[in-house]
């Protein structure tokens, strides 16, 4: 189920899907990034002055990463009382952590 967060100046949804967040359909981003943590924050802040948070290239205002973020808290509740989503949780992660040492 999506759970719809906003829709951009350019018609596309960002949505999130699980434990996933999607613009378009596709995936952006798999985790928020608070704008004082990001690296190009001084930009951002320039750009998107009400902007606490970053969905991958996307800024986020306090109440569509409160959004983001329920829907991470539910669908990890609702992961944990799956015993396959656990499964594919963990063969996820294995695969990121191999992207991450180069191994493909």
């Amino acid at each position: 189920m999506a759970i719809l967060v906003k829709t951009t100046q350019d018609g596309r949804r960002l949505e999130v899907v699980g434990l996933a967040i999607t613009l378009g359909g596709r995936l952006e981003a798999n985790e928020l990034i608070e704008v004082k943590d990001h690296p190009y924050r001084r930009a951002i802040r320039t750009a998107a002055p009400e902007a606490t948070h970053m969905a991958g290239r996307v800024p986020l205002t306090p109440a569509e990463a409160e959004i983001v973020l329920t829907a991470f808290k539910q669908a990890e509740a609702d992961m944990l009382a799956n015993p396959v989503a656990i499964h594919e949780r963990f063969r996820i992660a294995a695969m990121m952590k191999a992207r991450e040492q180069g191994i493909e």
